[in-house]
């Protein structure tokens, strides 16, 4: 069975946004455990390889001590919540983030483990037990079942989104081929947008920049109506003094449009769930 059949955005019904609005924003905020001595993102391939790697290690772990933090500010000031796509390690690791998602309602997603760790090479049976895993440790750390799943870099075997279906998810991010949530052909499951392209780990340019094709995106979108708009993030790149600015820049200009949604990944699901045939 293809996971997915082809559909033209041209041919599907006009989705309608609560209250009017004409696109639906989220931020996907990556938190994220990166194991020492393991190859992962990095800023510098030159020293990946190395054990210890001070240079690319100590980089991502700026994010949880520093830049998440930063990042937090600008989202309380305009109002918006995040879709945290969430390793199930972070609890452990870092509780301080949970408590204080928790304390701000935020979304929370299933994305592995560690991104130290693609999600590939399981069995079916190893595949089921690793998911029920990562999905238990998260919902007991947040206080809630997640409903939706991005893989450590968007990773996932054939059998992932039937077994996150067992589970009782309804989502996943890692197909990043449309504007609009869709259903799989997989019963109970959608696919909901995520970008690669407004992604701070694919961006190599200026802030201003960066504020410009945000609202490049968002006047597009806003025209053509009933879209999604995601910003992916990761607080070791957007959490930095000299990006921040900027990001707090783009949601302040995001929430002053009276035809946003402010949402999460959560909600959009939920609307469209509700509202489609």
């Amino acid at each position: 069975m293809d996971l997915y059949t082809y559909s033209p955005i041209i041919d599907r019904p006009t989705l309608t946004w609560p209250n009017g609005a004409r696109v639906a924003f989220y931020v996907g905020l990556n938190v994220e455990h990166f194991l020492p001595g393991k190859p992962s993102t990095s800023i510098w391939p030159g020293t990946s390889t190395l054990v210890p790697d001070p240079l690319n290690h100590g980089w991502r772990d700026y994010g949880t001590r520093v830049g998440i933090w930063r990042m937090m500010d600008a989202l309380d000031r305009h109002g918006v919540r995040a879709s945290v796509l969430l390793n199930s390690m972070v609890p452990a690791e870092y509780p301080q983030i949970i408590e204080a998602g928790r304390a701000r309602d935020w979304a929370w997603l299933a994305h592995g483990r560690t991104n130290s760790v693609l999600h590939n090479g399981f069995t079916l049976e190893e595949e089921r037990a690793e998911l029920t895993g990562i999905v238990e440790t998260i919902t007991s750390a947040v206080g809630h079942r997640p409903s939706g799943w991005m893989g450590p870099g968007l990773t996932e075997t054939p059998n992932t989104p039937e077994l996150l279906a067992e589970l009782g998810l309804t989502y996943v991010l890692d197909w990043t081929n449309d504007d609009q949530p869709y259903p799989l052909n997989v019963p109970g499951m959608l696919s909901m947008p995520y970008t690669v392209e407004l992604n701070d780990l694919m961006l190599k340019v200026p802030g201003p920049e960066f504020v410009r094709m945000v609202r490049d995106q968002y006047e597009v979108l806003s025209a053509e109506g009933g879209r999604v708009m995601s910003l992916a993030l990761h607080p070791f790149v957007t959490g930095q003094a000299f990006r921040a600015k900027y990001f707090d820049q783009a949601l302040e200009f995001l929430a002053a449009q009276p035809d946003v949604w402010l949402t999460t990944t959560d909600e959009i699901a939920e609307h469209y769930l509700r509202t489609q045939p």
